[in-house]
C-alpha cells in the first residue's frame, strides 16, 4: 500500500527552452543605444557588437530580438512614428501650427537627430526597405499630425472643405524640414517659427 508520504514531491515545471520572457528593460536599452551608437559612427559603420557593448548586454541579447542591423535599425525607426507628435488644440490654425513648429523644430535640430537623419537618408537611397520604412514613419508620424490641424481647421471653417490634404501636408511639414535637415542651419531667424505659422496658415486658406 502507497501512502501520499512514499510519493515523491512534483518537481516544478521547467519552461521550454527558447520560451523565455524577452525582458523589457534590456531591450528599451538596446534601442537607446542604436540612436547613440547611429549618432556616434552612422549607420555603416555600426555595428551589433557596439551596439550590444553601448547597452551594456551580450550580442546574444540583441540576436534574440532582431535578426540584422537593418532589422534592428527599421524597428527603432517603426517605434519612432508610433510615439509621434502631440496633436497641438489652440483654437485657431496659425496657433496650431505655431506649436506644431516649435516641437518640431526641437526634434529635428536635437544634436542626436540632427546627425541620425541625414545618415539615415543616405542609406535608404541605396536601400529599398528602409526607404520604405522612413517614408512610412514619417507619414505616420508628422502627416498624422499635420492631418489633424487641417481637420480642426475644417471644422472651425477656417479652410475650405475641398482642401488637397496631400498639397496641404506639403505646404505644413515642407519648410521646416528643408531649413533644419537639408539645409541644416545651425540657428533658425528671430521670429521664424511665428512667421512661417503666418505664412503657412495663410496660404492654406488661400486654397
Amino acid at each position: 500500500m502507497t501512502t501520499n508520504a512514499d510519493v515523491p514531491p512534483a518537481r516544478p515545471r521547467r519552461a521550454p527552452a527558447g520560451a523565455a520572457v524577452l525582458r523589457e528593460d534590456v531591450t528599451e536599452a538596446i534601442r537607446a543605444a542604436v540612436f547613440e551608437e547611429l549618432a556616434a559612427v552612422g549607420y555603416a559603420r555600426m555595428s551589433i557588437e557596439g551596439i550590444a557593448r553601448r547597452a551594456g548586454v551580450g550580442k546574444t541579447a540583441v540576436y534574440r530580438r532582431w535578426r540584422s542591423k537593418l532589422h534592428l535599425v527599421l524597428d527603432v525607426v517603426s517605434a519612432m512614428a508610433v510615439l509621434g507628435l502631440p496633436a497641438p488644440d489652440t483654437g485657431s490654425l496659425e496657433g496650431d501650427l505655431r506649436l506644431l513648429y516649435e516641437v518640431m523644430s526641437r526634434a529635428l535640430r536635437h544634436p542626436v537627430a540632427s546627425q541620425i537623419i541625414p545618415d539615415l537618408q543616405a542609406e535608404a537611397a541605396r536601400n529599398p526597405e528602409m526607404a520604405a520604412t522612413l517614408q512610412k514613419a514619417v507619414r505616420d508620424g508628422q502627416d498624422g499630425v499635420a492631418s489633424k490641424i487641417v481637420a480642426a481647421a475644417r471644422e472651425r471653417g477656417e479652410v475650405s472643405a475641398g482642401l488637397d490634404l496631400d498639397l496641404a501636408l506639403d505646404l505644413i511639414s515642407g519648410p521646416l524640414y528643408w531649413r533644419a535637415v537639408i539645409i541644416r542651419s545651425p540657428k533658425l531667424p528671430k521670429g521664424y517659427l511665428a512667421n512661417l505659422a503666418k505664412a503657412t496658415a495663410g496660404a492654406l486658406k488661400a486654397l
